[in-house]
């Protein structure tokens, strides 16, 4: 097994697209922080004292718990009430929004890049075998279908995980280069007791919640590829997904129906950075219902490409 994923390894990096597709990425994350740096040094407004910052979202924050908010709402708004009290009462300001902790600790962007390079890999590794005429040659060597199918799906998965990390690489070596060191910290609840999050703990943490939506969206894609093998079909399907799920979520919200869609679950993050889009839900429920998906994607990907009669 280990030689067969060594050697659609080579493969994928044998062609000129996949050296495209990194290259492209490391472009656009220095592009995104290079742009970041030049807005915040635009902005030629006087820096307000971050205790008044402070006190204005305080008095916001006390305002909407005076309105009528779901439960959630209410547990999220009150928590965010006391971290704000907390900063005013032990004198801990803020991560400043333009020093490098704040570009390290937030780096979620960096999945929605890598969901939409890793589909194609993910569409095209084994539609590309059907379209390119391989199949057959592939096949006739004395290996087990579902061990080619694994092959090229961990590829695929080891693929999304080097692209996550060369965009994090890049985001720190960008936030060091153009962002000053900042003050402050990072807080949060953590059952009744306020503590500090640590910068580079929480970016990777986010960074591996956002992974999520990338095996989810690169499963989805290689299953269709494996289906209909057809690249454009499972391209563009994965990315409709990855586009229109939010939207879908929004207006299936009312219906019990939206707890059981996968793309109500495809971002982990909303549990670290906020709430859920739909009242009630807990991480474990999402990472079960998420798990489900990819089991129900694997099955009929393994399913139809064992089956098949590549003769016919």
């Amino acid at each position: 097994m280990l030689k067969l994923i060594q050697n659609e390894w080579m493969k994928l990096w044998a062609k000129r697209g996949t050296w495209l597709m990194t290259l492209l990425l490391i472009a656009i994350v220095i592009g995104l922080m290079g742009l970041t740096k030049w807005i915040n040094s635009q902005n030629t407004t006087e820096p307000t004292d971050w205790k008044t910052n402070v006190q204005e979202q305080l008095k916001f924050t006390h305002e909407t718990l005076q309105m009528d908010l779901s439960k959630s709402e209410r547990k999220q708004t009150e928590e965010t009430a006391k971290i704000l009290e907390y900063r005013l009462d032990q004198n801990v300001p803020p991560l400043a929004q333009d020093s490098r902790e704040s570009m390290i600790i937030n780096p979620v962007g960096i999945g929605s890049l890598v969901v939409l390079l890793t589909v194609i890999v993910a569409a095209g590794i084994v539609a590309s075998e059907f379209s390119q005429g391989t199949i057959k040659m592939l096949l006739t060597r004395p290996v087990k279908r579902w061990k080619i199918m694994t092959s090229k799906y961990i590829t695929v998965l080891l693929f999304g995980m080097l692209l996550m990390l060369i965009g994090f690489v890049v985001t720190i070596a960008c936030a060091y280069i153009l962002f000053p060191s900042g003050g402050g910290q990072e807080l949060k609840m953590d059952g009744n007791a306020i503590v500090s999050v640590p910068v580079w703990g929480h970016g990777l943490y986010l960074l591996i919640l956002s992974f999520a939506n990338v095996i989810i969206t690169a499963t989805f894609a290689f299953m269709i590829g494996s289906v209909f093998r057809s690249n454009g079909m499972a391209i563009g399907l994965s990315l409709f997904i990855f586009f229109t799920g939010n939207t879908i979520v929004l207006l299936l919200s009312n219906y019990e129906i939206v707890k059981y869609l996968v793309f109500t679950h495809m971002d982990l993050t909303v549990y670290e950075m906020g709430q859920p889009f739909v009242e009630g839900m807990t991480m474990p429920f999402s990472l079960t219902v998420l798990v489900v998906y990819l089991v129900v994607f694997l099955v009929i990907s393994y399913s139809v490409f064992t089956k098949r009669d590549i003769t016919a």
